[in-house]
């Protein structure tokens, strides 16, 4: 017996971001499809082959998305909202540009599809929107052209499809309600139809995703596997593949179905080699995900040599993979020349990754571990590196009381201090924080890191960036001002790049959405603060106005997700040494006299473990960063937090103890619907539920950003709502976030008028 190794999915954007550029040049006007289609074919083909060079056998063909896999699968079952639809029905990339971001090159502007997160990952996926009465057919066929593309060039492949199960659990019902299981038998024949091509082109595997299957699920959706996969069977072989936790709470569904081989993550679940073994068929096929597909660290080998040899004489089909798609990875660690040597040995982008299964599954194959032991020495050397441990932060932590982590006075209390501080208008308008990252501040900031400009110049540069941002809101009649972040390269690497423990790559990229990416910063040792970070450019810009203009911080939790974090120490740990890095910042903003200070969470919700019976010990560590954050604040002082999109009924009271005196909110997309669960819930603060999609270049008019407003008020007290954007505003451009803004100011003095 061979053992064999894959990869679950690898990175589309390209290592220096092609595809971004591409979509965004095609969604400009600048280029033409034909162009844009011509990169992704070559980026394809590029990493096919990198992967195979790095000793993968089962290249992954249908992990490229032109957006994200989700919607491709939409497109694929014919799955497309009628304002999204070409007037005669046909389905082509514009559409699929339409449904992710409202625009495309053809076509009228609509309003997008919503967006969420990805299980517990910061990448976003499109919603799918279903009705009762809707059909499906196969009408997107990106993956067979792909599997024809591979083919072609002599690629040994595995085709990778979103499974039926997964794909329904992740949509949600439009229009009147009904159950979506119910649309099950309805997308069955597309997934007959495409397994039945893939057959005819000779494709012995397919992977076939159900990540649903790692959730403690209603039992409705355990029964509703058996009868799916019963349907799926006869054409290819199938292997179920799971990941992101163990599946132990489904295995008795799983080991009954009519698949041929079982994919499980031991990285990030406890599932027991031994009992998947004794429990699963001897004729399957089981796949073990041990190279950790969504962090940067090297694989200590020899470990996994030790886990897994046992199994090898015993199991007639055993595979090693990636442990989720590499999709959440950088590419290529081999240009990140600048880090130090010691660092750089800790880890392992994407096509290292590639090259530890190729290692790891010839040791295997040999029986012989001795070559593993030099790939991992600097694993377990860092251990006692002296970059990793501060004594400081150690005793810090052992030192923190209950007292640290509560406001001086209750809500109440703080409100009406507040309000006598800030003075503020009923629905007050402000915006969450950034403003357009103009190829100016871009370039400034590239000139500075670069050496091509001294300090002088550069502050003198980004000081003007704040006032013109300063004067904008003043124009516009902004209540509260943000000073717009021109200095910031992103929310979560501009505080590492100040924070003690943590390193940067420069071309870590990984896709969070659509052509947006991010370039996490990685936590290689304690985190402590050693000098003020935002302090001198919110003071700035307070100094310019006499309107109030809010602190920006990015919150522990969210410092954390965005993040590649260690592995070596607890998540929590890892958090309370964030949040008493922030608490000095919080801090000494107050001092400054800053009276409004925006603590960001948008990875609060994305936190969660994907089981829920772990849900209380994260919530209960969570809250209390945040907290510890915060606590320090007082009482006139006015702490706001933010949310990205998620399932807010999910964490309510989670929400509330946080204490926050403002929290805003993405609800644009959702239409409102999201504030739902603040109809179930006594939300006690005050609430500012975004009222414009600015993912989307579209802009709201007045009447629709007032029609929000009542229909928030109709679930949230007027006095408790504040007027905002969904989110920052850095990758918008400055027309359409003049005319924006402007309507949304307009639209908030209109219902102040109606109050009179």
């Amino acid at each position: 017996m061979t053992i064999l190794n894959h990869t679950l999915g690898f990175p589309r954007i390209g290592l220096h971001r092609e595809l971004k550029k591409a979509l965004e040049r095609y969604w400009a006007g600048d280029s033409t499809q034909a162009a844009l289609l011509a990169t992704g074919r070559e980026l394809r083909a590029r990493h096919w082959q990198q992967q195979k060079e790095a000793g993968v056998d089962l290249l992954p063909v249908g992990d490229f998305a032109w957006y994200d896999h989700v919607l491709t699968t939409s497109l694929m079952l014919g799955n497309v909202p009628e304002r999204h639809q070409n007037p005669a029905g046909t389905i082509d990339l514009d559409t699929l540009f339409r449904l992710g971001r409202g625009r495309a090159p053809s076509g009228e502007p609509v309003a997008a599809a919503e967006m969420t997160k990805w299980f517990n990952t910061n990448y976003h996926y499109l919603v799918p929107e279903f009705s009762r009465d809707q059909t499906f057919k196969l009408s997107w066929t990106q993956l067979l052209d792909e599997v024809d593309e591979a083919l072609a060039l002599g690629h040994n492949i595995k085709p990778v499809l979103l499974g039926p199960v997964t794909y329904l659990w992740l949509g949600k019902v439009k229009g009147a309600p009904f159950e979506r299981l119910s649309l099950l038998t309805a997308i069955l024949p597309v997934y007959q139809q495409l397994l039945a091509e893939l057959a005819k082109r000779g494709i012995e595997w397919v992977q076939i995703d159900e990540p649903a299957l790692a959730l403690e699920l209603p039992q409705a959706w355990r029964d509703a596997f058996q009868p799916a996969y019963d349907a799926l069977q006869g054409h290819c072989r199938l292997l179920l593949t799971t990941y992101f936790d163990s599946i132990g709470q489904n295995l008795e569904v799983i080991r009954r179905l009519p698949v041929q081989g079982l994919h499980v993550d031991l990285v990030h679940g406890d599932d027991d080699i031994e009992q998947l073994h004794q429990q699963l068929p001897a004729s399957w096929l089981l796949s073990l995900g041990v190279i950790n597909g969504r962090n940067v660290w090297r694989t200590d080998l020899r470990h996994w040599f030790d886990r897994l040899q046992p199994l090898v004489a015993r199991r007639q089909l055993l595979w090693i993979g990636s442990s989720c798609s590499l999709l959440h990875s950088p590419i290529d660690l081999s240009t990140e020349t600048h880090l130090d040597e010691e660092v750089r040995s800790w880890l392992a982008f994407a096509l290292q990754k590639c090259a530890e299964l190729s290692l790891l599954s010839q040791a295997l194959n040999r029986n012989e571990a001795a070559s593993l032991d030099a790939w991992s020495a600097p694993v377990r050397a860092r251990a006692h590196s002296r970059r990793v441990h501060n004594a400081a932060v150690t005793q810090r932590l052992q030192a923190i009381t209950p007292e640290q982590s509560t406001r001086q006075s209750a809500w109440p209390v703080r409100s009406r201090l507040q309000h006598q501080r800030l003075r503020l208008p009923a629905w007050p308008a402000t915006t969450i924080g950034s403003f357009p990252q103009t190829t100016e501040i871009r370039r400034l900031r590239l000139d500075f890191k670069q050496g091509r400009l001294d300090s002088s110049h550069y502050r003198t540069g980004i000081a003007e960036h704040i006032r013109q941002a300063i004067r904008e809101q003043e124009r516009l009649g902004l209540d509260v001002l943000v000073h717009g972040e021109a200095e910031r390269n992103d929310m979560v690497e501009y505080f590492g790049e100040h924070l003690e423990g943590f390193a940067f790559t420069r071309n870590g990229w990984v896709q969070s959405y659509g052509s947006r990416c991010v370039k996490p910063p990685v936590i290689i040792g304690d985190v402590s603060r050693p000098a003020p970070i935002t302090v001198e450019w919110a003071r700035y810009a307070q100094s310019l106005t006499n309107r109030p203009v809010k602190g920006m911080l990015t919150g522990p939790v969210t410092i954390l997700c965005w993040s590649f974090p260690r592995e070596d120490v607890p998540r929590e740990t890892l958090a309370k040494q964030i949040a008493l890095a922030l608490r000095d910042e919080v801090a000494d903003l107050q001092e400054a006299g800053i009276g409004i200070i925006q603590i960001d969470e948008p990875a609060l919700r994305e936190g969660l473990p994907l089981h829920h019976s772990a849900w209380a010990g994260y919530l209960n560590w969570a809250v209390e960063a945040f907290r510890l954050t915060a606590g320090v604040a007082r009482d006139e002082t006015q702490i706001h937090t933010h949310m990205c999109y998620c399932e807010f009924s999910d964490i309510m009271a989670a929400i509330a103890a946080l204490d926050a005196d403002v929290i805003t909110i993405e609800t644009a997309r959702s239409d409102m619907d999201l504030l739902a669960s603040f109809e179930h819930f006594d939300y006690p603060n005050e609430i500012g539920p975004g009222v414009y999609d600015i993912h989307s270049p579209n802009i709201p008019s007045v009447g629709e950003i007032e029609a929000l407003l009542l229909k928030a008020a109709k679930r949230i007290p007027e006095a408790r709502l504040w007027v905002n954007p969904d989110c920052g505003l850095k990758t918008r451009g400055w027309t359409e976030t003049r005319q924006a803004l402007a309507n949304m100011v307009q639209a908030a003095k209109n219902l102040r008028g109606e109050r009179v």
